[in-house]
């Protein structure tokens, strides 16, 4: 028996107004005793982190990509992930031994409701399939826009819950705190957002008219416009002051020269030379301890590297150059294999500098998600509890590595997913190519393209493959 939109919404009202009772009856606690503060972790707690850690570190992105995949477990998941929510954020609230003082993670975790509760009447709306050329349309771009919004949120709140777990940022910290887990979080999702677009997001980018290097050129060039008047405070010029301020003039400056080079929808080698340079001035900054020191001097050289790859993936990995417009009876598209005539057939098998290719485009991504995670464990605090339990650099950039590594199989995992689930699974394949052999996506039976010049006037319709684009046309499942 089906229920009404009404009928479904009472247990979730419920849910959500007990939820707000636990809140308004929970203690917080302004001022710790070193008891209160350094108490052990009782069991309740530990399964609060661990629940939520599962839920929105795993469960809801697997979640969001079946939904962009139009997948029939798109609903139940996030359903279940809707449930171990409320119960996660009620253990939160009822575990006894270690104390907090009040967070940005609390207060973060009582708005998290709007977006949950937004969803979830948007799903339930877009199911009873209702008001179909009205409401409708715009309820699902809605549904589709939050939905994609909760990996960015539950990585934010693990983040708010590690640093009141640990007690950083606070006081004469927080300025540092900002600076290394914002930019730290940008590498990573700029690796995620890299891997995206060279795996599945080909299409994406044709139909941009626009190539990759002028969206980062972009987004490099307004970061550095923030970072060249916000980095410096007070009336005295520090040395790091000067050295962050002159690194937002280096960003804005080589993205006016990014952009300009990706006029006509060209690729060019600006981005890469600015994370270069920014991977040199990080390993060159001075530190008050040792370990301080060799933490951000490994940050530095992973993020050089990052750019180095980028660079070699750019100049000798890209095809050179495509037809102004393609054959209109043409039913293949240009691959590495189309731009040297050495290369054997895709179908036969991969050798030379195809496979070469294929492996090489994991570097870039994967260092600027280590970068990233590097970037994120240098800050003061953390280094000095390092220091203190006497862990030396190499175990503790190892460990953020090893998480690095982590991290980057699960954002493949993901893709994974989008290329083999839903309707992009083999047996719905418009194209009748193999979408379930490979992490890309494929069209007419070929591997999947490297970016270059866009033929003038290709369009959406052009006949140029089928693949699918990200978030495009996303149902309510």
């Amino acid at each position: 028996m089906s229920l009404s939109l009404s009928d479904r919404r009472i247990p979730l009202l419920i849910i959500l107004c007990g939820a707000a009772e636990l809140v308004a009856a929970h203690r917080h606690h302004d001022h710790l005793s070193e008891e209160q503060a350094k108490a052990p972790t009782d069991a309740i707690l530990w399964i609060h982190i661990i629940l939520q850690a599962a839920v929105w570190g795993v469960l809801f992105p697997v979640g969001m990509v079946l939904g962009i995949t139009r997948s029939r477990w798109h609903v139940p998941l996030q359903s279940a992930g809707f449930a171990l929510t409320i119960a996660g954020y009620i253990l939160g609230h009822s575990h006894k031994g270690r104390m907090f003082l009040p967070s940005v993670h609390g207060s973060f975790a009582s708005i998290l409701f709007f977006p949950i509760a937004v969803q979830l009447l948007l799903g339930i709306y877009l199911k009873l399939h209702i008001h179909e050329k009205s409401f409708r349309p715009y309820a699902v771009v809605a549904h589709g826009i939050v939905g994609k919004a909760y990996p960015v949120l539950g990585w934010t709140q693990m983040l708010f819950g590690a640093l009141t777990y640990r007690g950083y940022c606070r006081g004469g910290a927080l300025g540092q705190c900002l600076a290394h887990y914002i930019m730290g979080s940008g590498f990573i999702a700029y690796g995620a957002i890299m891997a995206i677009l060279l795996l599945v997001g080909e299409a994406w980018v044709r139909r941009s008219g626009r190539s990759p290097e002028w969206w980062d050129s972009w987004v490099i060039m307004l970061w550095g416009v923030v970072n060249t008047f916000t980095e410096h405070r007070g009336s005295v010029w520090s040395a790091k002051d000067m050295q962050h301020t002159i690194l937002g003039v280096l960003w804005w400056a080589g993205g006016m020269l990014g952009i300009f080079l990706a006029r006509n929808n060209q690729r060019n080698v600006v981005p890469g030379i600015i994370i270069i340079l920014t991977g040199w001035a990080m390993s060159e900054h001075a530190q008050a301890l040792m370990l301080s020191t060799r933490v951000h001097s490994m940050f530095g050289y992973t993020l050089m590297l990052a750019g180095v790859t980028r660079i070699i993936e750019i100049c000798f990995f890209a095809p050179k150059s495509l037809p102004e417009r393609p054959d209109d009876d043409s039913t293949s598209d240009h691959t590495l294999a189309d731009s040297a005539p050495h290369f054997v057939d895709v179908n036969a098998g991969e050798t030379g500098k195809t496979a070469a290719a294929k492996a090489f485009r994991h570097l870039p991504p994967f260092l600027l998600v280590a970068a990233g995670l590097l970037f994120m464990s240098a800050t003061d605090e953390e280094l000095k509890y390092i220091h203190e339990v006497e862990m030396d650099h190499v175990t503790y950039i190892l460990i953020m590595f090893s998480t690095a590594f982590l991290i980057y199989t699960f954002m493949l995992v993901l893709i994974h997913l989008y290329s083999t689930t839903g309707r992009n699974a083999p047996d719905n394949a418009t194209a009748g190519g193999d979408m379930g052999g490979g992490i890309e996506l494929t069209s007419a039976g070929l591997t999947s393209k490297w970016y270059a010049r866009v033929p003038p006037g290709e369009s959406e319709g052009s006949g140029r493959g089928t693949h699918h684009v990200i978030g495009e046309d996303e149902d309510d499942d």
